[in-house]
């Protein structure tokens, strides 16, 4: 590890380039990286890509140098991938000089935890949050698989190693005590942070974007996401049933997402719904502002399992920051406590006809509780407040501007990983 200089930083994360997660999560904290990392240091940033054959790497617009390779599902494949891929990036350690390794997540940073032991350089956890037992509460593990078990054992030896970690809220560190019999020393808190002037209700021509869509005299709701996994599916189409009755006709729903109307219909036809009450759009990362700014609130149906109050909806932010309310399962993150708190949105109790109402209710009192616009800027100053990207840049001038030294030091001391058991 330098004592001063440049330093060349290793992003593993375990996305394709294209993924929103990496286009939209990633890359902005990389540009703050950049701004607080000594001068002349260098960024290479690893993505997992599905339509990749082999690697390959390139320097990106960005300036940061992008090394590609090719993803394989957990199973035989996803093994081979996993130790291929660390024997690869070793050799780019070495080859590149690289001075800290940067993982994202847990998955990826079972990759950087390999790639630090090997290497000996100093790891930094990023986006820290619990992924193996979140697998085993939304029903695509059982807590007695290969996956769950492999998956939770790097995570007990990430917080072990790992020279710093970044979680999205305090929470996870008494997490990390409980579940990885183990307390983080240098622990630091990043919420999933938005560009606030990308995503700005005063810069979307919102009158012109509901003719557009023939949406001028209607109540609209929408979600930007996937559902099943982490997400709520058939419920979805239940809360929506009880929008519907209380809103009559005039209700609309747009739904920015991967999935085909067909995908969604069965759904649509289980809840007694029209097809013609729903807008279904993918959209690129560019045009999603402007269509957020065709709603009046939005919904975030993230499954209310025990794991996702250490972990922050991405969606939330961008939401807030277009100014609109927002309806939510509880126990999210700090983000339903935030809504309840601070009176910008509903929190879905209990998920059975008696919640959806409850939750419907307090959102059609509060869009009718003051003017639009007042509104609007009130629910934007929680982004302004929670999701600001100036939160993201003190924590990364914190381990890379200010710590720098406590980074070397980790080094010296690395079989302990620099930290300490209560």
């Amino acid at each position: 590890m330098k004592k001063g200089g440049p330093l060349n930083v290793l992003v593993i994360t375990y996305w394709d380039r294209a993924d929103p997660l990496v286009v939209n999560y990633t890359l902005p904290y990389l540009r703050i990286m950049q701004r607080v990392l000594p001068d002349a240091s260098k960024i290479h940033l690893v993505t997992l890509d599905k339509s990749l054959k082999r690697s390959r790497a390139e320097v990106d617009v960005d300036g940061f140098v992008h090394h590609a390779f090719p993803y394989r599902a957990f199973g035989p494949a996803g093994v081979w991938m996993l130790l291929s891929l660390t024997w690869s990036l070793v050799r780019l350690v070495r080859r590149c000089r690289i001075d800290v390794v940067h993982a994202w997540c847990t998955p990826a940073g079972m990759v950087g935890y390999l790639v630090s032991m090997l290497t000996g350089k100093p790891l930094v956890l990023d986006s820290f949050e619990p992924h193996a037992e979140a697998m085993v509460e939304n029903g695509t593990w059982t807590r007695g698989s290969i996956a769950f078990r492999t998956l939770f054992l790097f995570e007990k030896l990430q917080a072990r190693r790992a020279a710093a970690v970044i979680a999205a809220v305090e929470g996870m560190r008494e997490y990390g005590k409980v579940k990885y019999g183990h307390w983080i020393e240098r622990f630091f808190v990043k919420p999933a942070c938005v560009d606030l002037e990308r995503f700005d209700p005063g810069s979307v021509p919102r009158g012109a974007a509901r003719k557009e869509l023939g949406l001028e005299d209607h109540v609209v709701a929408v979600y930007a996401g996937k559902f099943g996994g982490i997400y709520l599916d058939r419920e979805v189409f239940e809360l929506f049933r009880t929008a519907r009755g209380h809103w009559g006709a005039s209700f609309h729903v747009l739904l920015l997402t991967g999935h085909t109307r067909e995908e969604l219909e069965p759904w649509m036809k289980e809840a007694s719904l029209p097809p013609e009450m729903f807008t279904v759009r993918w959209a690129r990362p560019e045009e999603v502002p402007r269509l957020l700014g065709v709603a009046d609130w939005a919904l975030t149906p993230v499954k209310p399992v025990p794991t996702k109050r250490y972990c922050t909806p991405i969606k939330d932010g961008e939401y807030w920051a277009m100014g609109l309310p927002v309806m939510i399962t509880s126990g999210i993150s700090d983000d339903s406590g935030i809504i309840s708190r601070d009176g910008v949105g509903s929190v879905i109790a209990t998920l059975d006809p008696a919640g959806y109402q409850r939750a419907v209710e307090e959102m059609a009192a509060l869009l009718e509780s003051q003017p639009e616009k007042v509104l609007c800027a009130k629910v934007r100053s929680v982004a302004v407040k929670y999701r600001n990207f100036a939160l993201a840049e003190e924590v990364y001038r914190q381990v890379y501007g200010e710590e720098l030294a406590a980074l070397a030091a980790w080094k010296a001391g690395a079989s302990g990983g620099g930290m300490k058991d209560p």
